[in-house]
């Protein structure tokens, strides 16, 4: 954990010098002014989960869809929170993130609650991209923590801007076991294998687009998948080695 953090701050720290010098040299308005309105997107989209527990089908739901600013308040599709100090090409960040990973009792098996993860991050937009990194520990049950770090590159291809990423993610043996885990009681109560998990480490590949539509209106698409470390895979309640999340949404663009 301590690692994890020091990470981050050595991360977001060793931009500051660069950005200011950027600044100087152009003399260009400040890219991280904050604004009193919204700048960005909202609207509302499909969202297709599939999910690797006891809810074995993908999940067909719709969803507001948000990715913008308002003043030090941001919203990026899952993940939330308010800025604070300016750091490098950012902000240091107070950070959570809507996960629906908990399922209901079933066949033996207890119930798994949802993660409440909040923690510290930042989006850092560089030059050479943009670095989204964040740590979290789930205040609900499994006292675990998630930490993550994610490259996106931008190009457009006439009036289409694509957003290619990569990411790792990491979870902690307490995070991953409360899910994954079966315990010697559940395990005699449903016949499933006892079963625990131990950390883990998974690399992301994702790829989002944005579609003028007309006037400020946009199409959004993401598509995001992770490659579940073999301490995930494993668990007699996980039957594919990876997850698959996919995002189509019509927004309206706030300038």
């Amino acid at each position: 954990m301590k690692t994890i953090f020091a990470t981050l701050t050595l991360a977001c720290c060793a931009l500051p010098a660069l950005a200011q010098q950027a600044d100087a040299g152009n003399g260009n308005a400040d890219p991280l002014q904050l604004h009193d309105r919204i700048t960005g997107d909202l609207g509302a989209g499909g969202y297709r989960l599939e999910r690797n527990g006891l809810d074995r089908s993908a999940r067909n739901t719709v969803l507001p869809y948000a990715y913008f600013d308002y003043g030090r308040f941001f919203a990026r599709l899952d993940t939330f929170g308010i800025k604070t100090a300016r750091m490098g090409y950012g902000y240091l960040e107070l950070a959570g993130r809507v996960d629906l990973q908990g399922f209901d009792a079933d066949r033996g098996l207890q119930r798994r609650s949802d993660p409440i993860p909040l923690g510290l991050g930042t989006y850092q937009e560089t030059p050479f991209g943009a670095f989204f990194l964040n740590v979290f520990r789930d205040f609900n049950k499994s006292h675990g923590t998630l930490a993550e770090a994610i490259y996106a590159a931008q190009f457009d291809v006439g009036p289409v801007s694509f957003y290619p990423q990569l990411g790792v993610e990491y979870r902690s043996a307490s995070y991953n076991d409360y899910f994954f885990g079966v315990s010697a009681s559940e395990s005699a109560a449903s016949g499933v294998r006892q079963y625990r998990a131990g950390a883990s480490t998974s690399p992301t590949l994702g790829l989002a687009a944005d579609v003028p539509l007309t006037g400020d209106w946009h199409l959004n698409l993401h598509w995001r998948r992770k490659w579940l470390d073999n301490s995930v895979s494993d668990s007699p309640l996980v039957r594919r080695h990876t997850d698959d999340t996919a995002i189509v949404a019509v927004s309206y663009r706030f300038k």
